[in-house]
C-alpha cells in the first residue's frame, strides 16, 4: 500500500519544490533590476500625466468637432 502513495508523494513534493523555485527565481531576478532613483520616477509620472493630459484634450476636441459636423451634417441644433 505505501507504493501506491510514493508517485502522489514524489508528485505533490515537486509541485511544492517547483513553486518555491519559481519564487526563488523572482525574487533573483528582481535583485538584478536596476531601479530608477526617486527623481527619475518622480519626472517620468509626471511626463505621463501630461502627456495623458495632452492627449486626453485633443482627443476631446476631435470628438467636439465630429459632433459639431454630425449636428450641421443632420440640421439640427
Amino acid at each position: 500500500m505505501a507504493k501506491k502513495n510514493q508517485p502522489q508523494t514524489r508528485a505533490v513534493t515537486k509541485l511544492k519544490r517547483s513553486r518555491f523555485a519559481f519564487v526563488r527565481d523572482i525574487i533573483d531576478e528582481l535583485k538584478k533590476v536596476t531601479w530608477p532613483t526617486r527623481r527619475d520616477a518622480i519626472r517620468l509620472t509626471l511626463m505621463v500625466i501630461a502627456v495623458c493630459v495632452v492627449v486626453g484634450i485633443f482627443l476631446g476636441a476631435i470628438d467636439l468637432g465630429f459632433t459639431e459636423f454630425t449636428k450641421v451634417l443632420l440640421g439640427g441644433k
